[in-house]
């Protein structure tokens, strides 16, 4: 009665394997950005050029896939709620008695 999980059972729920709905939203709303400041901007200077591929630049590595977890952006937000939420622990063990006194 051994049963066998494969290592890649959430990649079925994702859009090839990778995206969520929400990165691939993100991620096309950077490049359609880009793509209209690209026609609308005239491309002067380097300063420039670079300020105008940085939507798609700043998407792509938000979306990028890390170890561990989904993605940059999964990082950010995972770190922002660990900064922000109240770092209290109770300790609730087995070899103690959960912090009271045993009576005798």
């Amino acid at each position: 009665m051994n049963y066998l999980i494969p290592a890649n059972t959430k990649k079925g729920q994702l859009i090839l394997g990778i995206f969520r709905p929400f990165d691939l939203i993100l991620f096309l709303s950077g490049v359609l950005v880009t793509i209209i400041l690209l026609a609308f901007m005239p491309l002067t200077s380097t300063a420039v050029t670079i300020l105008i591929l940085s939507p798609a630049f700043i998407c792509g590595f938000l979306v990028m896939p890390v170890p561990y977890y989904h993605n940059i952006l999964n990082i950010i937000v995972e770190l922002y709620d660990f900064l922000t939420s109240v770092q209290t622990y109770y300790w609730k063990g087995w070899c103690f008695k959960d912090g009271k006194e045993s009576k005798k």
